[in-house]
């Protein structure tokens, strides 16, 4: 699939961080974008820097969904294209014993269930619906009607102590990547997955130099943390190839993630 101005996009998460690069990356070529995010003030900045819209979405309830949905393609026309970025994670162990009062505590349910909610459910209620809609869509060249990327994480495949919500999260994400794809391989409509390993995000800047560098040395090659414009050039391609179908990807620099 070509990128260009007859394609609408759609990128939740696309305020900051990992989706705002793909924003800038899809606008770049001429696409049509709109930006899902709960940040009002720093998705209307981008939205009109770049000519998009924005859409104050909470990709955990319904009805805001279905808005943002209604008016993207009320301003842009049904999309071709969902790159799903909006995520978030804690860091609570299992189980664990107090070093003050040797006092025990587990994993509360509703954290945990909370993560579950943004991360998985929340990405496939989004991607429900842009299928649902690309459906719709007269097919391109090979029969193309519209291709999908979700994001997931290394966490999916190698979690850290303290990860477990976010892990099974993003792992339901890589889970759902082949299912989908098959779903929806006879309506021209592809699904792939990333999964980033530590990038460079206002999140980890704000953790100061000295977290960064460390970090960065434990990544094999590079050593330093990943771009937020090379999560957006593998997100482009998966969109663009029109063989790449059912993957998911490490996009990673070779890290594999230690147990803490």
């Amino acid at each position: 699939m070509k990128v260009d101005s007859s394609v609408a996009a759609i990128v939740t998460g696309g305020a900051s961080g990992l989706g705002e690069a793909t924003v800038r990356a899809l606008a770049a070529k001429g696409a049509k974008v709109a930006i899902f995010d709960l940040n009002a003030e720093r998705g209307e900045a981008i939205a009109s820097e770049l000519g998009g819209v924005f859409c104050k979405v909470d990709v955990t309830d319904e009805a805001s969904v279905d808005a943002g949905f209604e008016k993207a393609r009320a301003a842009n026309g049904q999309e071709r294209v969902l790159i799903c970025c909006a995520g978030t994670g804690n860091a609570i162990k299992t189980a664990s014993r107090s070093k003050e009062d040797g006092s025990i505590k587990s994993f509360p349910t509703d954290a945990f269930e909370k993560i579950i909610q943004i991360n998985l459910i929340g990405t496939f209620r989004c991607v429900a619906k842009a299928a649902a809609g690309m459906l719709t869509l007269d097919p391109l060249e090979d029969n193309d009607r519209g291709a999908i990327v979700m994001t997931a994480s290394v966490a999916a495949e190698d979690g850290q102590m303290g990860q477990a919500a976010y892990s099974a999260s993003k792992g339901g994400v890589v889970s759902l990547t082949l299912p989908i794809a098959r779903d929806l391989m006879g309506e021209g409509i592809r699904v792939n997955t990333i999964l980033p390993g530590i990038f460079l995000t206002p999140l980890m800047l704000g953790a100061g130099q000295k977290v960064v560098d460390a970090l960065s040395a434990s990544v094999p090659f590079p050593k330093r943390l990943g771009d937020p414009g090379e999560y957006a050039n593998l997100a482009l391609t998966m969109v663009e190839n029109g063989y790449f179908n059912g993957e998911d990807v490490r996009l990673d620099g070779g890290i594999r993630m230690a147990p803490r």
